[in-house]
């Protein structure tokens, strides 16, 4: 497979491919599901779905995310072409001349966007495409922090809907920080799926720097971490129905170590990052029982 071509087509196709439109879908939703479901105790769907600020709000976060997808892409051509040849784009369905440009306008469209809606968002916005650049560039190729960054942004897209709704403060945290955690389990997993490619081409990784094994372990110690805290946090608002997604939620994490202890190729940590992906997703859904 070919980078060099003399004209590299630019389609509609290969820019949704490149800015991963599933993903931003469903950053979308989760955020109008946080303001509908935990930010709307008298029920008015419609009037929190109209409001122009949500609109503006979760439009700047993916610009934001949508130029992150973008430069990350830019940068990781050649390990994507060992460990995702098929899912190569820029260069190929997308000129990196015309991923820079779109690159730098979605950043400069989000913070200005979010800017307009509130000074301390377009303050954020422009820290995480400024986090998103340096991610893509350097840290994902360093141990654990990439991950770090990542999750953060990750909760942080949920944790923004508090400057709209800040009566539901509490509720917004605490998803916030689920989407959050669980997102950092799901980029080392995506670096055990990814070992190949990023050991090629000198990227530590935990797994490149401590093996597959250790790495496994940091997991485990990670997902106890995980589940005291949302236990923690949930327990001050003791009510039958917290207690009842956390046992879900401690079913959902015991099948993901049973799958885990039994990983041990490229398609195994495949299904299990996809399995992060549901879990963030019954997460959201379960903020309809909540309120």
């Amino acid at each position: 497979m070919s980078l060099h071509h003399s004209i590299t087509p630019v389609t509609i196709k290969g820019i949704l491919k490149a800015v991963r439109l599933q993903n931003l879908l469903m950053l979308v939703f989760a955020q109008y599901f946080t303001a509908v479901f935990l930010c709307n105790p008298i029920g008015d769907w419609l009037h929190v779905v109209i409001d122009s600020r949500l609109f503006l709000l979760s439009l700047s976060t993916v610009l934001i995310a949508a130029a992150g997808y973008i430069i990350n892409d830019y940068y990781d051509i050649k390990i994507d072409l060992v460990n995702h040849p098929e899912k190569v784009i820029v260069g190929i369905d997308v000129s990196r001349r015309i991923a820079i440009l779109l690159h730098s306008t979605f950043n400069l469209a989000g913070i200005i966007i979010g800017a307009y809606v509130s000074l301390y968002i377009g303050a954020i916005n422009f820290i995480a495409a400024f986090f998103l650049w340096w991610y893509s560039n350097f840290l994902k190729r360093l141990p654990f922090i990439g991950n770090v960054i990542i999750g953060f942004l990750s909760g942080l897209a949920i944790a923004l809907i508090v400057f709209l709704y800040p009566e539901s403060g509490r509720e917004i945290m605490i998803y916030g920080f689920f989407a959050g955690f669980f997102s950092l389990i799901r980029e080392i997993i995506k670096d055990l799926e990814d070992l190949t490619g990023d050991e090629k081409f000198g990227c530590k990784t935990l797994p490149v720097v401590w093996g597959v094994l250790k790495t496994k372990l940091f997991i485990y110690v990670l997902l106890l971490l995980f589940t005291l805290s949302v236990f923690y946090l949930t327990s001050v608002n003791f009510s039958k129905i917290w207690v009842e997604l956390n046992l879900i939620l401690l079913l959902l994490n015991s099948i993901f170590i049973y799958r885990l202890i039994l990983a041990d190729k490229k398609k195994d940590f495949g299904w299990l990052s996809s399995y992060c992906k549901v879990i963030l997703l019954l997460g959201i859904l379960s903020m309809v029982f909540v309120i």
